[in-house]
């Protein structure tokens, strides 16, 4: 599968395959919400060395951003699948919430102009 042309839907189906193949199960909501907040550290300690005033370590490489924020969508997804989230419909409908919510905004924010 071409990965330029992975849908979130499908995204949300390989996960769900690799789980219940290689992964035996699901971890429970809890376990898999503190697996997150490890992830989102781990790329947050990538983004403070790549963009912030941290230094890298010997054997800590940059390009392990990408790793990082793909081992955070895995987890999300896990969430998602497990808890009947269609993060398709759900994504929609956030941008849809925040382009009526803040239509003139962040258009106005003198910070960010």
């Amino acid at each position: 599968m071409d990965a330029h042309q992975l849908t979130i839907d499908q995204a949300q189906q390989i996960v769900d395959e690799w789980i219940k193949t290689l992964g035996v199960r699901y971890f429970n909501e809890l376990t898999n919400m503190a697996l997150l907040m490890e992830e989102v550290g781990e790329l947050a300690r990538i983004a403070a060395r790549r963009f912030g005033e941290q230094s890298f370590k010997a054997g800590e490489h940059p390009e392990a951003l990408a790793d990082e924020l793909a081992d955070v969508l895995f987890v999300l997804i896990c969430l998602a699948n497990q808890t009947g989230t269609n993060l398709a419909q759900a994504l929609l409908r956030s941008i849809d919430k925040k382009s009526k919510r803040d239509a003139q905004r962040h258009l106005e924010n003198p910070k960010l102009l």
